[in-house]
């Protein structure tokens, strides 16, 4: 499976898709100037160099990244190391002037098949380079299963943690994948993926957005 790792809108139509899917509207308070992506930094075994894209949708409301070769997987022919899969995104984020962001929720989807028995885990941690505040989410699923998985982190609006006024700060996220046997029958294989080989399925970053104090009149 391949991909092309980029920044920008050419994933509008798409993107405007999955956010009606989700029932989130864009945001009336976001700014009207265009935001800027770029990618500092991709790491991870669960995103090999070429496999990732980032899409920022048209109204500001929120981002999508997208991996083509994201899945974690245990049974005959697996590699020890395919239990755990990883990807670290290093986001540089450059908003209109007078405005910052948090991230508000965030729409993770997949496919996993668990034999009975088996365990899969998803988790994402969330940081603004500099600042010792970290979020992280867990979930966790459960054999038998076979069948598309979501999970949402989503965090209240008075817990939001802001990018700091007036200055380009990296967002990071750090996400995992993994798999357990547990005790399903010997010689099974189960697995989580995060991938999409159409790009029709992405993590969906939505944004919120203030007035810093100074450009408030």
């Amino acid at each position: 499976m391949s991909g092309v790792l980029l920044a920008g809108g050419v994933a509008a139509t798409l993107f405007a898709s999955a956010l009606s899917t989700h029932g989130v509207s864009s945001a009336p308070d976001a700014p009207p100037e265009k935001i800027q992506i770029s990618v500092k930094t991709v790491n991870g075994s669960g995103c090999p160099k070429g496999t990732t894209a980032v899409a920022t949708a048209a109204d500001n409301s929120a981002f999508t990244v997208t991996y083509s070769d994201y899945l974690a997987q245990v049974g005959p022919g697996a590699d020890p190391t395919d239990i755990r899969k990883n990807c670290q995104l290093s986001l540089g984020v450059h908003v209109p002037q007078g405005f910052t962001y948090a991230i508000a929720q965030v729409d993770y989807r997949g496919y996993g098949y668990l034999e009975k028995g088996a365990k899969g885990t998803e988790k994402a941690s969330y940081y603004f380079q500099g600042s010792a505040d970290t979020t992280s989410r867990t979930h966790e699923f459960s054999g038998p299963y076979n069948d598309n998985w979501q999970t949402t982190d989503s965090t209240d609006y008075s817990a939001l943690v802001w990018a700091p006024c007036g200055q380009d700060r990296n967002f990071n996220v750090n996400t995992e994948l993994r798999v357990s046997a547990g005790t399903s029958s010997s010689g099974s294989t189960s697995f989580m993926a995060m991938d999409s080989t159409d790009g029709g399925v992405s993590t969906i970053y939505h944004l919120a957005w203030k007035e810093c104090p100074s450009a408030v009149q």
